[in-house]
């Protein structure tokens, strides 16, 4: 097969939504290592402007699973992520205290983010609107199933989402751009989590901090990789006012 018949059938299995197939079609030889990685680049960007058109601020739970067709599609394994997850720990360790009984991780995808969370909790509760990466987070974390549970579904789906301080530590990184009513979203969080951490990308900053201000005490932090800069917003929750 020619580069141009792989590239058509690449092309024919994105709009079908084989994501990895359609990266399996660049499978080529060592010496085209590079080569690959431009045209998976070109894949992954490709899908991820199809499959979360519509989603800002609109709770678009289907268009956020669509992206899970292809595998860490946020790239949560990059360099870059795992550095923010690093920097994320040490806030909460230095703002909220280094361990918690019980925390909840809204938005947790695939789990990648879990795996740093569980080191300052006994158990951690992961929730994603998105079912195809709560899967993948559960076989990525098996080996800690007493240790972490994971559910899919809206956050106000919950069976506790009414307990006041039900959890130590609630966390909702990388997350509030999605929520169509970010000061219920904020509320909820207060009301869940006797402690309470977002973190979102600073330039994403004019659209949600004056929301995230509003919270009853709210502490502002931050930490960046290279030229990547992320804010980080703490405050304690009605159970622990």
């Amino acid at each position: 097969m020619t580069p141009i018949d792989k590239l058509r059938t690449a092309y024919q299995l994105l709009r079908a939504g084989e994501v990895r197939a359609a990266l399996d079609e660049f499978d080529l030889p060592n010496r085209a290592a590079a080569a690959r990685a431009r045209a998976e680049t070109a894949v992954r960007r490709a899908w991820m402007k199809y499959a979360l058109r519509t989603v800002r601020q609109n709770d678009a739970h289907a268009r956020l699973d669509l992206a899970y067709k292809m595998p860490d599609p946020w790239h949560m394994a990059s360099p870059q992520e795992q550095a923010r997850f690093a920097e994320t720990n040490l806030v909460i360790e230095r703002a909220l205290g280094d361990h918690f009984a019980t925390l909840l991780e809204v938005g947790c995808g695939e789990g990648h983010q879990t795996e740093h969370l569980l080191t300052l909790a006994d158990h951690v509760t992961g929730i994603d609107v998105s079912a195809t990466a709560v899967a993948r987070a559960q076989t990525r974390l098996a080996a800690f199933a007493g240790e972490c549970e994971f559910a899919a579904g809206d956050i106000y789906a919950m069976p506790w989402i009414d307990e006041v301080g039900r959890f130590d530590l609630v966390t909702a990184c990388e997350v509030i751009y999605y929520m169509s009513d970010m000061p219920k979203f904020l509320a909820t969080m207060d009301r869940l989590g006797r402690a309470n951490l977002v973190t979102y990308f600073a330039p994403a900053a004019r659209k949600v901090e004056a929301h995230v201000r509003a919270m009853p005490g709210v502490e502002f932090g931050g930490f960046r990789h290279g030229d990547v800069e992320w804010v980080a917003a703490w405050w304690a929750g009605q159970a622990g006012r």
